[in-house]
């Protein structure tokens, strides 16, 4: 915990990224240096995803690739203990796709994470391994303060500025995070640091495979919901987190926030850029979580935001987001769609110095 906030608040401004489509104040990619291109991969325990992107003048980045692909490479393995063989081809198979991408667009600098499912895995190391072999990539397990600090990086920047802080959340497939970002009083409005985390060993995938994700009734629901509400039980710091919830929002970035805003939305097929920085009162949140338990599976898997790859896991992920809301109500959310990979390019490309601050213009002399 300890070194997890040091670790974000001597970042600096990576507290508050530069998010795609908008510039670092008073920052620009440095000219003296060489373009370069970035890559950023996260293989979850559901989903395999990449960006890559390049420093831009007036964007922060520009993402100039990007993969997606639900592979499930947590399927069964809390009951198991292991990845399953059919879940580690679709991940190799992914990864394979990753690799040509990234190949294609002579990406010189990438970090390539992998998470929970191959945090708990028996054969995790066995499979990164097999990983190296077949596509020639170095996945890296980081651990969970890490998870939390790169989510952090790469979606704070839509923090309300006159807020006193947010309550970050990222909702994975085997694990979710639970950040407080506290604002520093005189900091201005990009200065935020960890307060407090936690990160609870559960997902949609993890959940929904205890609970059941095709027919869930209200019994089962609230099942999950008092599941999480229980780990949320150890939260450092929970009573003086709870005293400030008036000048504090929540951030969510997740399948289970974007899914939600879309269906808010009645978008006819999703699309990130109305979903990117929606905000949402708590009563339209409680109104379309609602509106998805009374929806059948068949229902789930014909609406345009869910669709089958998603159907039978979107209600585990509206319980754990109904634990953080039952634990920290506040009146707020702002919904993203980025995270990880964001936090990723943002630290490559700080650490390279491709963002350089503009000095104060001299003024010429008057003859």
């Amino acid at each position: 915990m300890t070194e997890t906030t040091a670790s974000l608040r001597d970042a600096g401004p990576a507290a508050a990224p530069p998010p795609p489509g908008r510039s670092a104040a008073g920052a620009e990619p440095d000219q003296r240096a060489p373009a370069r291109t970035y890559a950023a991969l996260d293989l979850g325990t559901n989903n395999c995803r990449l960006l890559v992107a390049r420093p831009d003048r007036e964007r922060g980045f520009r993402v100039v690739d990007s993969f997606s692909r639900i592979v499930r490479l947590g399927e069964g393995l809390a009951h198991s203990g292991r990845l399953s063989d059919d879940a580690i081809g679709r991940a190799v198979s992914a990864l394979a796709i990753c690799r040509d991408k990234m190949a294609a667009r002579s990406v010189s600098r990438a970090r390539l994470i992998a998470t929970e499912a191959c945090r708990q895995a028996d054969n995790g190391e066995a499979f990164l391994e097999r990983v190296r072999e077949e596509t020639g990539l170095e996945l890296e397990i980081i651990d969970r303060a890490t998870e939390a600090r790169l989510a952090a990086a790469g979606c704070a920047s839509l923090a309300d500025p006159s807020a006193g802080g947010v309550i970050l959340f990222d909702i994975g497939g085997g694990s979710s995070e639970v950040v407080w970002l506290e604002r520093k009083r005189g900091g201005g409005s990009g200065a935020l640091s960890m307060r407090s985390w936690a990160s609870l060993p559960v997902g949609v995938v993890t959940l929904a495979e205890r609970h059941g994700g095709v027919k869930v009734t209200t019994q089962v629901f609230e099942n999950m919901v008092a599941e999480v509400e229980r780990m949320l039980d150890a939260f450092p710091e929970r009573e003086t987190l709870a005293a400030s919830l008036s000048d504090i929002h929540f951030l969510g970035t997740s399948g289970t926030v974007t899914t939600i805003a879309g269906v808010h939305l009645g978008l006819p097929r999703y699309e990130r850029r109305l979903v990117d920085g929606q905000w949402m009162a708590t009563a339209d949140v409680t109104r379309v979580v609602e509106s998805l338990r009374e929806m059948s599976y068949d229902q789930r898997c014909q609406n345009p935001c869910i669709g089958p790859d998603r159907a039978d896991l979107v209600l585990a992920g509206c319980a754990i987001l109904e634990a953080i809301r039952r634990a920290f109500p506040v009146a707020r959310l702002r919904v993203a769609d980025r995270g990880l990979r964001e936090g990723i390019l943002v630290e490559l490309m700080r650490a390279d110095g491709v963002w350089r601050r503009r000095g104060p213009r001299r003024r010429g002399r008057r003859g």
